[in-house]
Formats: C-alpha cells, sequence, structure tokens
C-alpha cells in the first residue's frame, strides 16, 4: 500500500523541506551539510523551506543563509544560531492527507507555511538518521530523500548492520557488542569480554559507540590502561559499544547513488593517514579538513571490486537514495567492509560529493538526483 499521489500544479514549483540539526552529537555537522545543500538547491526548479531542529527537540524555522551554516575560526554552527524565534515551532501534518505546514508561536495564530512535496532530511545520527524521522514522514505520506525506515535503522546500528553483511557474504572484520544491560548488570564481565577478544585478536582496539557516525566518540585503544577511559568516552553518546579489531590496510571508500535504473557505484577514494591523528577522527574530518585521495590509486579489478561490494551492501542493507560504503584494502588484497552511512556528509570537503564530482556527477546535480528520487517513490510498502 503507498499513500495518495499529490499532483503537482504546472504553475507551482516543487517545495522542498531541508531539515537538519537535531539531537545528537552530530548536530553541528548536520547544520555544515545543510548549508551546503542550500547552496547548491537549484532554486529556479524549487521552492526550499529550511527547517532546524534545535539540539532539544525543537523544530525551527530558520533563516535561509547557508553563509551562516559553515564551520568559521573553529566553531561549529547550531540551529539555535539560525532560529527565526526562540520559541516558535514548525509543525508538520501528522496524516497524509495534508502535506500543509504550520508555524506556530506562543501568542501568535498559528501561520500556513504551504505544503511540502519532498523532505531532504540532512539529519546524523540518533534521532534523525535512524530511522526515526523516516518513520514520522511515512506516517504523513511525505516523501523524503534517502534510506527508509529499516534501511536507516541498520545503516545507523553498527551491530545489525554487520550482522546483515555477514548474512549476505560480504567481508566484516572482528567485533564485540557489550549492551547497555550487561554493562549494567556486571561491569566487570562486560570488560572481561572486551579484555577476552582483545586476547584473540590483539591489540589496538577501536571502542566506539554503536550508534553513532562522524567518527564521534571513537577512540583508539592499545592497551588495558586506555580501556576504561575509552568505554566512558563512547558510553557518553551512546549506552551500546561495538568493539572493533583492528583491520590493517588502506581505508577505501565508495559513493553510492540511485539512478533511474538502479543503484550506481563512484570512482573510490583512499583516506590517507594524518599524522597528527590515530586515525580518521572527527577532528581530522571536519576541523583540520583532512584531504583524501579521489581517485584512489587502485588496480582496474580493485576499483571494481569495490564498487560491486559497495552495490552489494546497498542492495543487502535495502537502501534508498545514497550510501558511503567504507572499506578496508588489506595487504592480501582483499576488502573488508566497516560500515556504510546511509546520509554521509556533504560539506564541501565531503567525500561523497568529491567522489561522484570525479564520477562525472556535479555537486548540483548530486543534489537534484537525490531529490528526484524521492519525488519519483512513494511513502508506504514498497
Amino acid at each position: 500500500m503507498s499513500s495518495e499521489t499529490f499532483p503537482q500544479s504546472p504553475e507551482r514549483k516543487p517545495r522542498v523541506a531541508v531539515v537538519f540539526g537535531g539531537r545528537s552529537s552530530e548536530h553541528a555537522i548536520s547544520v555544515v551539510t545543510a548549508g551546503a545543500v542550500l547552496s547548491a538547491i537549484d532554486r529556479s526548479k524549487y521552492d526550499v523551506l529550511p527547517i532546524g531542529i534545535t539540539s532539544d527537540g525543537r523544530w525551527a524555522l530558520t533563516a535561509d543563509a547557508p553563509e551562516r551554516m559553515a564551520i568559521a575560526d573553529r566553531a561549529l554552527p547550531s540551529v539555535e544560531q539560525l532560529a527565526e524565534s526562540p520559541e516558535g515551532e514548525v509543525l508538520l501534518p501528522v496524516a497524509p492527507s495534508s502535506r500543509e505546514v504550520v508555524y506556530s508561536e506562543p501568542g501568535a495564530v498559528p501561520k500556513a507555511l504551504g505544503e511540502v512535496d519532498v523532505v531532504f532530511p540532512m539529519l546524523h545520527g540518533p534521532y534523525g538518521e535512524d530511522g526515526t524521522v523516516q518513520g514520522m514522514l511515512e506516517l504523513a505520506g511525505i516523501p523524503y530523500v534517502g534510506a527508509g525506515v529499516l534501511a536507516s535503522a541498520v545503516g545507523q546500528d553498527k551491530e545489525y548492520m554487520k550482522r546483515i553483511f555477514i548474512s549476505y557474504g560480504l567481508p566484516v572484520g572482528p567485533y564485540e557488542v557489550i549492551r547497555p544491560r550487561e554493562w549494567q548488570n556486571d561491569p566487570s564481565a562486560a570488560r572481561r569480554k572486551i579484555v577476552d577478544f582483545a586476547g584473540e585478536h590483539g591489540w589496538p582496539l577501536f571502542i566506539k559507540p554503536a550508534r553513532a557516525g562522524s567518527s564521534i566518540g571513537i577512540t583508539k585503544v592499545d592497551d588495558l590502561s586506555g580501556l576504561d577511559e575509552a568505554i566512558a568516552e563512547a558510553q557518553r553518546h551512546d549506552p551500546k559499544i561495538i568493539v572493533e579489531a583492528l583491520v590493517r590496510g588502506r581505508e577505501i571508500e565508495c559513493g553510492v547513488l540511485e539512478f533511474e535504473d538502479g543503484p550506481r557505484a563512484s570512482v573510490p577514494a583512499e583516506i590517507p593517514s594524518v599524522a597528527a591523528h590515530d586515525f580518521y577522527d572527527f577532528e581530522a574530518k571536519y576541523i583540520d579538513s583532512a584531504p583524501g585521495i579521489v581517485p584512489a590509486p587502485l588496480r582496474e579489478e580493485e576499483t571494481r571490486r569495490v564498487q560491486e561490494l559497495a552495490v552489494h551492501a546497498f542492495e543487502a542493507t535495502s537502501c534508498e537514495g545514497l550510501v558511503r560504503a567504507d572499506f578496508f584494502l588489506t595487504g592480501e588484497g582483499e576488502f573488508v567492509i566497516n560500515e556504510i552511512n546511509t546520509m554521509p556528509g556533504f560539506t564541501p570537503i565531503s567525500m561523497y560529493p568529491r567522489m561522484w564530482q570525479e564520477s562525472g556527477v556535479s555537486y548540483p546535480e548530486l543534489v537534484d538526483r537525490l531529490i528526484q528520487a524521492a519525488l519519483r517513490r512513494s511513502t508506504g510498502l514498497r
């Protein structure tokens, strides 16, 4: 069953609500990403409605001001800085019979903002990229860019992502999961579980929040002395943590984009090691702007193989729209998939748009293709 179709009047351009910010620790990067997308949307083709979600979850009407949404002098932007009002709220429809968006402020008559035809959810992390907002949009019958509810949830949870990869025959590195209840009931046993894992697979280990992105909350641990601090840091972002063994190899990324005839892979990129960073962490990605190599210096057969695996991961997780798939290329010439990102960064320095630029799809065309793919899809079961 799919939602009611809303035909467009020839006089009206499709209206795109760009939703960004959110309650996760990736709030600022979501704002930066949305600024780049707002700059790229063809205003002769689409009307645009910027909607920011504050750190405490309020949906705010914001300024359409991409220039205020960038990282400046290492300072991160926020929705609170862009909101038109400190109390006003944007209310989306809750039933598929209407796509009318309303703006409400205390003591004032609610104001209709018009219908929204498609949502571009530039949200990273929990409460946005994890299927929650996607589920709300499904209930409202509003098409949206990117993965659906299931694929978004799987793409956010590194444990279940890896379980699906394994079931589809994709190569995955060794990992262990510590669930909140394990830690609460017997932290000593949970810690021993990690130590036993290190005994089997060796140090260093990577301690990660199971449901976070942008390399936030990740610590590389070289021995027992740093373990407790790393666990605490990961749990600041997610009570469930995932422990991964080091996979020695080159870091290779590949973008997947939904075309009219199905998903296609971009040229791959390589993330070189950064002298000032142990791994490709948040600071390296967004503050110090660590450069990636596009295209990756791979042999032809290696390029073809990683592209095949990226599309395979896209299909295995039932993704739609786009995915960035991250791999390690081992010294034995084998690719090991680390994770997928169902809403990868779209900042000017982000690898996903850079890979597609090198593949012949410009930034504005990339944004347009994602919006058009969303408009072609119905909501509901598909």
